[in-house]
């Protein structure tokens, strides 16, 4: 399974700054080991952001990301208290889900 993400969402004045760093290969299937032979990808594809059950962002990826993304996004609406989920999926179908709790800055 893979590692958790890091997840901070820091509430500052009217809108919510979310960060998450998320650790992960993400192989383009370009690359070539040390023998010559091509590292299979491996990719985040599909990563959404839901603000207490509901969408805010929903992000379609490829290879052309670099390894252990950041993700950074700002929201309006949020409280301190609310809940953030991510989820990512990849190319290989591995699957994650994190949560955490707006704060106040």
């Amino acid at each position: 399974m893979a590692e958790p993400m890091k997840i901070r969402a820091v509430l500052k004045g009217d809108t919510t700054e979310i960060r998450a760093l998320i650790t992960h290969p993400m192989e383009t299937g370009q690359r070539k080991d040390a023998a010559g032979s091509l590292v299979p990808a491996h990719f985040i594809q599909s990563v959404i952001v839901a603000h207490n059950g509901a969408t805010v962002y929903d992000g379609q990826w490829s290879q052309a990301v670099s390894r252990n993304p950041l993700l950074v996004l700002r929201i309006k609406g949020a409280k301190a208290g609310d809940k953030i989920i991510i989820t990512w999926t990849d190319n290989k179908n591995a699957r994650r889900s994190d949560e955490a709790v707006v704060t106040a800055g």
